[in-house]
């Protein structure tokens, strides 16, 4: 057997005294894809950023990290330089983070060019745009003269992915690459990932989707709190794990909440909320909702589907009052939301809240969760006194299984699960009817996300709130809804039942959503362990 292109071996890393990592050891292969998975804090973007020489100054590393023959701890952060982007290329998470807004996406894709193989600016021009085409960024559809905010999601992380393999690599480190795209973003960029393994370069995967590592990896390692606990095909780690924590991930990724059955919905009451005929229309002349029509009844719980730019979060703004219709109604207990003013207008918008995918981008950092909680309650009638609020935030705060006390702290001093019901008791304080999910799971981890469904199925149960729960994760939607709208360029292609659309889609559309979801259900049937 050769030699593994990357060797990590007993890496052992603290903070403050606060240990970090303990021990991992890890390898992997020229060609190889090796998923790492784990929840939040489990140690794995760390060990990718101490194989890039990124970890924190004041973090302390024992143990070796070998790529090749080179031990990486060993080397000064000028010979560390020379390994970022030429040896080893980084695609990370959010590429909005990782791109410079201020310069065009191909000069971004040739400074990687000028600084590891020396090329002048028109020849590494030149490289640059013969990189972007190859990861499948044409000229005619996104030239390298763009901006990234000219570019959507799954085009900016190409462009990242252009950048991390432009100096030829040996080895990428992917860490969560796919989390915030939607289904066909998703399934493209994984394809184009597995082309580069083809290509003989080692791919290490960082995720926590299981369904995922199940679709790329070769071999999966799950670690927890810092430590390796399981290695090996990812065929054995799904079908026979053998740690606890491992048949831990694994229930939590299949438990979507409580089962229920549809609510039930009288025939003569009038629909919650009613989208009539509405069309939203941007200047320049794109349509962003065309001639949309939708209801959701009291208590109902309702998805919305579609792939990122198909219109969704431009129908939700609308519904919130933040978008302005050309034509159409959107009516909240039988009331005109744009004909309502003063009194009227603040009684219709304390019937609707949202939650939205990042709690800590919508939680201004500097105040408590007693202010930031209370917010929607400027939308009451009649002020409330100090210790009256107080109150309110405390029972919102008990509803989502959060101490009163939590109250006086800032937003940072909490988790990513814990933000997310921080958000979700800022939507209950008005005790509103109908509450808008904008891809509010889609960055959680499975054993979070399963917490998170398990609370929202009890709500929805106890407070009869209904919901439209906006997600490209059609696993979620399948599971914790009544009915589901699938959306396509504005307009709503196929709806009905959610277990009629997600069994036997009509659509085309529906059908290629559903082919392109990577189905962990799907790969514990396959591929049994020898």
């Amino acid at each position: 057997m050769s030699a593994p292109l990357l060797q990590i071996d007993k890496l052992s890393a603290e903070i403050a005294g606060g240990p970090i990592l303990r021990e991992v050891s890890l390898s992997v292969a020229a060609g190889e894809t090796l998923a790492l998975v784990g929840e939040s804090g489990s140690g794995k973007s760390f060990t990718s950023l101490a194989c890039m020489g990124l970890a924190p100054r004041e973090a302390r590393l024992s143990g070796a990290i070998r790529l090749g023959e080179r031990a990486l701890l060993s080397l000064s952060e000028r010979e560390m330089q020379s390994v970022r982007g030429a040896e080893i290329g980084m695609v990370f998470q959010e590429p909005m983070t990782a791109l410079n807004p201020l310069q065009r996406v191909g000069a971004q894709v040739a400074e990687a060019l000028r600084l590891h193989q020396g090329l002048g600016r028109p020849h590494a021009m030149e490289r640059a745009g013969a990189i972007l085409r190859r990861v499948g960024l044409e000229p005619r559809v996104a030239p390298p003269s763009r901006y990234p905010h000219e570019l959507s999601g799954g085009q900016r992380q190409r462009v990242v992915i252009a950048m991390a393999i432009a100096a030829e690599p040996k080895l990428i480190i992917a860490d969560e690459p796919t989390t915030a795209l939607d289904v066909t973003a998703q399934g493209e960029i994984l394809d184009l990932l597995r082309g580069l393994t083809a290509d003989g370069r080692g791919l290490i995967f960082i995720t926590h989707d299981l369904a995922v590592a199940a679709e790329i990896a070769d071999r999966i390692a799950v670690m927890e709190r810092g430590r390796i606990v399981e290695t090996g095909s990812a065929a054995a780690v799904l079908r026979a794990p053998q740690a606890p924590y491992t048949l831990g991930l694994l229930a939590a990724a299949q438990d979507f909440g409580p089962a229920r059955s549809a609510a039930p919905i009288l025939e003569d009451a009038a629909p919650l909320l009613s989208v009539q005929k509405a069309s939203r229309v941007y200047p320049g002349g794109h349509t962003a909702v065309d001639d949309v029509s939708l209801t959701i009844a009291a208590g109902e719980r309702v998805g919305l589907i579609g792939e990122s730019g198909s219109g969704k979060s431009t129908l939700m703004r609308a519904i919130l009052g933040l978008e302005p219709l050309q034509s159409g109604r959107i009516l909240l207990g039988g009331q005109d939301l744009a004909a309502a003013r003063g009194a009227a207008l603040r009684a219709l918008r304390r019937k609707v809240q949202v939650v939205f995918q990042d709690p800590a981008g919508a939680f201004n950092p500097r105040m408590r969760v007693e202010r930031l909680v209370a917010e929607p309650l400027h939308l009451l009638d009649a002020p409330l006194t100090r210790a009256a609020r107080r109150a309110r935030v405390e029972e919102a705060l008990r509803r989502v299984q959060l101490a009163p006390a939590d109250a006086d702290k800032h937003p940072h001093q909490f988790s990513g699960g814990q933000r997310q019901r921080l958000a979700i008791a800022r939507a209950l304080i008005v005790e509103p009817e109908l509450i808008l999910f904008d891809e509010a799971v889609t960055a959680l981890d499975v054993s979070t996300r399963a917490q998170i469904l398990h609370l929202l199925a009890e709500l929805s149960a106890t407070l009869n709130v209904a919901y439209l729960f906006i997600s490209h994760d059609l696993a979620v939607v399948r599971a914790i809804t009544d009915r589901a709208l699938v959306m396509r360029a504005g307009r709503i292609v196929e709806e009905g039942a959610t277990a009629d659309v997600m069994n036997a889609p009509k659509s085309d559309y529906a059908k290629a959503l559903l082919a392109a979801t990577p189905s962990l259900e799907a790969a514990l049937k396959k591929d049994p362990v020898p």
